[in-house]
């Protein structure tokens, strides 16, 4: 195992929700101006935003209000985030929903007080030592993006979707009530516990070796994810399966999963996923659904190419699949088994599993590999060049496991 420190600033208060205690956490930071985030209609239904805004107004605090943010959120939403900030003299960003409303959160402390275009700004990288704080009010299973650092915004007018990091852009504190999850559509549960899995398998496949404590929590996860989003999808209002999935989502993805490790995960699929929908515009997490699965099978070629080991292969179909390599005639064929096991996992819940299912076609491909390729080669389980980017491309196309 190797050296690592581990941190998460971010207080979590997980159950329900109560307006005292919001307010608490509202005055800690000493919040006097409050950007509330959000995407569209969903927290007015759910009656959530009439909870937020009514702490809010017992307690005095001024806020204003960034609505309708993208669910791939757009540069153009952090420039309106970056102007109310700057004209209200904004001292807290609240985001509530999911990933979207979370990294747009983040990419307005990144920018705001910056007197570039918020785009140049991001694409420069700036190392900040401070940022405006930033709290969440969780009501999605995805991303995980309220347990760390990073950030995925869009450019829809250069097609591009990039992934920025700054370590002081870790929220302070995150509500998480599994019942604001309820509401949540078929599609967006199943993209989510998606999402999940991929954060996940991104870690588990960093290197080669067997990562012992780290990669049975990771496989322990997994298990979850594959048992309660079928309950999820079929009881929505399932607190057990909407509680698991949701802490799954906030645990795969906070960096416990990192120590330990060699680096901090392969994300080869997700650079691949930002260039699909970049230009598609489709769901993240059904984009993994259709590339990550391909990924595991190119790894897999590569591996038995350059003999060698098999062991997070075998490990996942043993641990994860409960799969007995009696069964089988060799390594080779039980990983094959375990990629495809995922892949039917996808189906069942009704995500694609090929590029085809969404009317994507190869128009786009070399752009696609040329822009993953960004910053440098990207990949840590097997380096990644703009070549094999497109074969994973098409591999994923049309499913060719069976």
């Amino acid at each position: 195992m190797n050296d690592f420190l581990y941190s998460i600033p971010a207080e979590v208060i997980f159950g329900e929700l109560k307006e005292k205690t919001l307010i608490k956490y509202l005055n800690k930071y000493k919040a006097s101006k409050v950007l509330l985030i959000y995407g569209k209609n969903s927290i007015k239904k759910n009656g959530l935003y009439e909870l937020i805004t009514s702490a809010l107004k017992s307690s005095e605090i001024d806020f204003y209000e960034l609505a309708g943010v993208n669910p791939n959120p757009d540069i153009t939403d952090v420039a309106r985030g970056c102007e109310l900030v700057t004209s209200h003299k904004i001292d807290l960003l609240l985001a509530v929903g999911g990933g979207s409303t979370i990294d747009c959160a983040k990419a307005i402390a990144c920018s705001s007080g910056s007197d570039t275009d918020p785009w140049e700004t991001l694409m420069s990288r700036p190392r900040l030592k401070t940022a405006i704080p930033i709290g969440v009010v969780l009501t999605t299973a995805a991303t995980g993006s309220e347990m760390n650092a990073n950030y995925v915004i869009s450019n829809r007018k250069t097609q591009e979707k990039v992934a920025f990091n700054q370590p002081v852009l870790k929220p302070s504190f995150v509500f998480a009530d599994p019942k604001y999850t309820f509401g949540i559509s078929k599609y967006q549960t199943a993209s989510g516990a998606s999402d999940i899995l991929a954060h996940l398998l991104e870690q588990y496949f960093d290197s080669h070796d067997d990562d012992g404590v780290t990669d049975r929590m990771i496989e322990g996860v997994m298990q979850s994810v594959l048992h309660y989003t079928p309950v999820a999808l079929n009881e929505p209002t399932n607190y057990e399966a909407r509680s698991n999935l949701m802490w799954a989502s906030s645990l795969a993805l906070s960096t416990l999963f990192f120590c330990g490790k060699k680096t901090g995960g392969d994300w080869g699929s997700h650079t691949i996923e930002h260039q699909i929908s970049a230009i598609y515009d489709i769901a993240h997490g059904a984009g993994l659904a259709i590339v990550f699965p391909n990924t595991l099978k190119y790894f897999l070629q590569k591996d038995i190419q350059e003999n060698l080991s098999l062991i997070k292969f075998h490990n996942l179909a043993v641990n994860v699949f409960h799969l007995n390599p009696a069964d089988f005639k060799n390594e080779e064929s039980l990983a094959n088994e375990c990629i495809n096991l995922f892949t039917e996992f996808f189906k069942s819940i009704n995500m694609p599993t090929t590029l085809r299912e969404v009317n994507i076609t190869d128009e786009h491909f070399g752009e696609m590999a040329r822009k993953s390729q960004l910053y440098k080669s990207i990949g840590k389980y097997h380096l990644l060049d703009a070549d094999a980017v497109l074969k994973i491309l098409n591999m994923s196309l049309q499913s060719n496991f069976y």
